[in-house]
Formats: C-alpha cells, sequence, structure tokens
C-alpha cells in the first residue's frame, strides 16, 4: 500500500485539498487534524412510530368556536 500527504483546509464542514491534487471516486482516506478540538453537535432523532398505522390517532380536528367571541358593531 503506498500513502501519499497532502495538506488542505476544512470549508464549509468538507475537506478541501489544492485544486491540482486529484483523489479517485470512493478513495480511502484518512484525516489527521493537528491542535485542533473538535467540536461534537448534538444530533436529536426525530420520534417516529413503532406502528406507522396509529398516525391516524393523532390526527388534530380543529373545532371553531364563536361563542365567547366579541362582537364589533
Amino acid at each position: 500500500m503506498k500513502v501519499a500527504t497532502y495538506e488542505g483546509f476544512v470549508e464549509n464542514g468538507k475537506v478541501q485539498l489544492p485544486e491540482n491534487i486529484y483523489l479517485p471516486e470512493k478513495a480511502k482516506v484518512y484525516v489527521i487534524v493537528p491542535d485542533v478540538q473538535a467540536q461534537v453537535v448534538p444530533y436529536m432523532r426525530s420520534p417516529r412510530l413503532v406502528h406507522p398505522e396509529d398516525a391516524k390517532d393523532f390526527e388534530k380536528e380543529i373545532i371553531e368556536d364563536y361563542s365567547g367571541a366579541l362582537s364589533c358593531s
């Protein structure tokens, strides 16, 4: 196995290499980040129903009640 080293930078969360460096698609790479503390971004998953067919139990029903409405005359 041959190993090559390139210096790049991170832009918009992606590693950018110099324009004259071409790596083939799906190339295996290793990233070493010297003297930088990576920030862990919390990820909160969206809740999912165990049984999606139960979604009908959570449908909203709108009931309009005008009995307490103010009258404008």
